[in-house]
């Protein structure tokens, strides 16, 4: 329960006067401004700072295309890169935002480069280059706000890494089933390598972590849905609900509990569970559609009642245990 509404609701309880409702938040220490805002403001702004920069600085180079050279494109860019890297060695203070600058300009430097050289390496080649560099700044820097942009680098690499081993095409078809595993498999292990079990290695926090397997869950039901559609149903869908369902069991554990992760999970599973019902009752030939919809619309909403029921009944009983 949120700890404002428990007061005014024990301030109305006992009838208490304005003086006594004052006294009653100044105790809980509600009542004058959080001691970290002024730190966490100034992070944040930071950070934000960084990313608008480094942001800014791809655009503008974008926008003064023409009245750049070919020499101080690559100067400005690499200075950019050299100067945030440099500055974030020496810096610590300063550490997260300039290391979120050199981040971004990297990109912006192998994206300049991959347009500048035509050396015939996929757009997924230059993506896993910046993710692999990325890490030892990422590691270097060991704040969340790196982490995070970092792992949509490395899930952009795997996504164009599966696309040009199918063909160039976003198909899922029986005879891609080994790419779609070898991309799940190293979606998994990117989601791992941000976890909490390796934090207090990398660095990485929560919405790493939460990013990370939000895009894993978003990529495995595209395919799954994809092979679930084709003419005859691929191996990648049941694949996909055997990895979903483990990921439930071990994301159900108090161990591995973490409630957004979890709520992912469990949406992407009533995805595939329904759509595997809407394939079997709506592509039989039979002509009963209302009824068979009505059908579908009960099964998701089932579905969808079960999993907020049991997340959030997990989610209370591990939070009673540790208040114990």
């Amino acid at each position: 329960m949120n700890t404002r509404i428990a007061l005014y609701q024990l301030a109305n309880t006992y009838q208490l006067s304005n003086p006594g409702i004052q006294a009653l938040f100044k105790s809980a220490g509600l009542s004058d401004e959080p001691v970290a805002l002024k730190q966490l403001f100034w992070r944040g702004a930071a950070v934000l700072a960084a990313a608008l920069g480094g942001l800014g600085m791809v655009m503008w180079v974008a926008a003064n295309w023409e009245s750049l050279g070919r020499m101080g494109r690559f100067v400005l860019l690499q200075g950019a890169v050299l100067t945030m890297g440099l500055g974030a060695a020496t810096r610590p203070r300063l550490r997260v935002p300039l290391g979120l600058l050199a981040l971004l300009c990297t990109g912006g430097l192998f994206a300049y480069f991959g347009q500048t050289y035509q050396t015939g390496a996929d757009a997924w080649q230059l993506f896993a280059l910046w993710a692999v560099l990325g890490a030892f700044l990422c590691m270097g820097a060991h704040s969340d706000a790196l982490w995070a942009p970092w792992a949509l680098v490395a899930m952009t690499a795997i996504s164009l890494w599966t696309y040009t081993h199918t063909g160039h095409r976003w198909r899922a078809e029986p005879q891609d089933l080994a790419v779609y595993a070898i991309a799940w498999l190293a979606s998994v292990a990117v989601v791992a390598a941000m976890s909490p079990l390796l934090s207090r290695f990398t660095g990485a926090g929560a919405w790493a972590f939460r990013a990370a397997a939000t895009l894993t869950v978003i990529g495995v039901s595209q395919a799954a849905l994809a092979a679930l559609f084709h003419s005859r149903i691929a191996l990648h869908y049941p694949l996909a609900l055997a990895l979903f369902g483990l990921a439930t069991v071990v994301l159900a554990q108090r161990k591995f509990f973490e409630i957004f992760i979890l709520s992912a999970v469990a949406l992407g599973l009533n995805t595939l569970l329904v759509a595997g019902l809407v394939r079997w009752l709506l592509m039989d030939g039979n002509f009963d559609q209302i009824g068979k919809l009505l059908l579908i619309g009960i099964a998701a909403a089932g579905l969808l009642g079960a999993s907020v029921s049991l997340i959030m009944r997990l989610a209370r009983q591990y939070a009673t245990e540790s208040a114990q």
